[in-house]
């Protein structure tokens, strides 16, 4: 990291969240000279909410992160003490790996690990204005007066953009508890011209953890063998420790909606819209009537710190009814609250307005990343940094545009969702969004990204030659499985139940079959025991998913043709023949990328699509012509 002492940089990026400090890391990992200004430096990194990282979905994108070299993964490597894979019973595809963090840990490795950027300097300030001229971002004014001039900027404000919290009908101007919003900045860009919107977000009180009664609850502990995050990293690297669970009950949802009223939500102060999938626990009593209980995750947010985070029970309500109904729930009888638990509205632009390298359409040089996007979570903030900053970093540097596709990324599902449909909700990575997921799995993102990220520049040394490595294993236990095959006879022999077709099998059609053993794949090749149980796991989860990935790739070769078909910025939607006046209009306001893109459009039909390739390929027969 450089000191202050220069007034331009390349990419300049504001805010020191999930995203811009995954932009800011990205961006000088390319090579730029870039600027991360927050308001306090104490700030970076902070985790405003629960303390962990990943889960169903969430975790994919902080491996497909780690893959690109980001610094999530082994951010959260350094400081997690709880791991489990979620979904352990089912299917690599949608398994996901979560750690508990500690709080302070996890801030100390972001700041680390952007201190040692050679290309990125820190800037403690307030950032009022982005400036323009002719159309395009040149830098920004901060609040002392002082101009720092760029390429391009990348805009991360969180929840920070016109904040407010509500306690009850108590509200404050925040983006969180501690730091104040960013209004002035709010206001000025209000001249770009984009489309905003409110939205909210919420958490629950803390709580004192010398004050419950753990001998009452159910312990949760990690898993015996711990799935770490980073593919650089082997096992956890800080003593693991227990959560624990307890449920809410009648007197708790009595107390809640004999108090509803008095919430900020459904008292009338709230207008911006909350996470349908994480909803408070005012929420869960009128949308769950039915249910007499409601599960709650009780996690420590650090080794040396009694604070406990209850996951489940976030809340709007006022802090003598949060007591109440806290202390109404098993094993928190007697507890202290620490700090009131309060919901955040703040400003958020449609995505819409982004193209696929997050980048505004109608602002050039400047990058949208995080919240302001309409997204909630610390994965999707951090994804959506990565991107923003190596795209910030590439106009800088008189790179290509960088983006990712629905078929080779969780990232790239998510922005296409984004730019392509815009948000109504926060939005929330989910498994179920990715189409090609058996395909996209958490276990082999490095072998989806990591050449791509070698490839763009954006990773080190240290992990090129890891990914070599690996890479040189699984294609030699690959090779060695395809070459030996056996008989019918020959595989009944060691227990594998197989038709007495007389068909010769290879090692590797064997080792997808679901009952087959490790042991039986090692008595008939006894030299794939040689390898180490990394290789030996991967190569069999691969094994087992090629023919869904052979299938798949049919599937991804026909979406990427017509993504192929990339659409002019200036095409005429308006007035095309046979085209309907209202998917004109969508289309025209949306301004799809692609043809594939413009498909997911609500309303889209198969003889849409068909009429506007048909137009793409008269303009491009007409271009070819007019150049002979």
């Amino acid at each position: 990291m450089r000191l202050f002492h220069v007034k331009h940089f390349d990419v300049i990026v504001i805010g020191g969240g999930h995203a811009g400090a995954e932009a800011a890391a990205a961006s000088a990992r390319m090579g730029a000279q870039t600027a991360l200004i927050s308001l306090r430096k104490n700030g970076i990194g902070v985790m405003s909410c629960n303390p962990a990282i990943g889960g169903l979905g969430k975790g994919h994108l902080v491996r497909e992160i780690d893959a690109l070299d980001g610094i999530m993964a082994v951010a959260a490597d350094r400081a997690a003490i709880q791991y489990r894979l979620l979904n352990r019973r089912k299917g690599p595809a949608v398994q996901g790996p979560r750690a508990q963090a500690d709080r302070k840990l996890y801030r100390a490795a972001i700041i680390d690990f952007l201190m040692a950027e050679e290309n990125l300097t820190i800037i403690e300030g307030e950032v009022t204005e982005v400036m323009q001229s002719r159309g395009r971002v040149t830098g920004v004014k901060l609040a002392e007066s002082i101009e720092l001039t760029s390429t391009a900027v990348v805009l991360t404000t969180g929840t920070f953009l016109n904040g407010i919290m509500h306690v009850g009908a108590e509200k404050q101007p925040g983006g969180r508890v501690g730091d104040r919003p960013s209004v002035r900045l709010a206001a000025q860009l209000d001249g770009f011209g984009l489309v905003r919107g409110r939205l909210k977000t919420g958490t629950p009180p803390r709580l004192d953890g010398d004050t419950i009664a753990w001998d009452q609850l159910e312990m949760q502990p990690g898993d015996d063998d711990p799935v770490v995050f980073s593919f650089m990293n082997k096992s956890p690297q800080v003593r693991q420790i227990a959560c624990a669970i307890t449920h809410t009950n009648e007197q708790t949802h009595d107390i809640v909606r004999s108090n509803l009223n008095l919430s900020a939500m459904y008292g009338g102060h709230i207008d911006g819209v909350g996470p349908r999938y994480c909803p408070s626990i005012e929420d869960k009593i009128v949308r769950f009537a039915e249910k007499a209980s409601h599960q709650v995750f009780l996690e420590p947010e650090g080794l040396d710190d009694s604070t406990v985070y209850p996951n489940g029970i976030s809340t709007s309500l006022p802090f003598n009814v949060q007591e109440a109904y806290v202390r109404s729930i098993k094993g928190l009888e007697n507890v202290r609250i620490t700090q009131p638990g309060y919901a955040i509205e703040y400003d958020y632009f449609d995505p819409r307005d982004l193209d696929l390298s997050l980048q505004v359409k109608s602002a050039p040089g400047l990058f949208l990343a995080g919240q302001i996007n309409g997204t909630t979570g610390y994965e999707e903030a951090a994804a959506q940094g990565l991107l923003a900053g190596l795209n910030a970093a590439a106009l800088a540097i008189s790179k290509d545009a960088i983006q990712f596709s629905r078929t080779d990324s969780y990232i790239g599902v998510m922005v296409d969702d984004l730019t392509s449909r815009g948000v109504t909700e926060p939005y929330r990575m989910f498994t179920s969004r990715a189409e090609y997921r058996l395909t996209l799995r958490a276990d082999n993102a490095d072998q989806r990204l990591t050449p791509k990220g070698i490839e763009l520049g954006c990773v080190r040394a240290a992990r090129e030659q890891r990914y070599a490595q690996k890479h040189e294993r699984l294609m030699a236990a690959a090779d060695l499985l395809e070459s030996k095959s056996f008989s019918p006879s020959e595989l009944t022999k060691v227990g594998v139940g197989v038709s007495l077709d007389g068909t010769r099998r290879t090692a590797k059609a064997i080792m997808a079959f679901p009952d087959v053993l490790e042991g039986q794949i090692d008595r008939l090749v006894p030299e794939f025991s040689a390898f180490s149980a990394e290789i030996r796991k991967q190569t069999a989860t691969d094994a087992l998913y090629l023919q869904y990935s052979q299938r798949q790739n049919a599937d991804i070769t026909m979406l990427r043709r017509e993504e192929a078909a990339e659409i002019p910025p200036n095409f005429a939607f308006t007035g095309l023949p046979g085209l309907s006046a209202e998917l004109a209009a969508k289309l025209s306001r949306l301004r799809p990328a692609n043809l594939a893109q413009a498909g997911r459009i609500e309303g889209m039909t198969p003889a849409a699509l068909t009429l506007i390739l048909a137009h793409l390929r008269k303009r491009r027969r007409e271009a070819l012509k007019s150049e002979v």
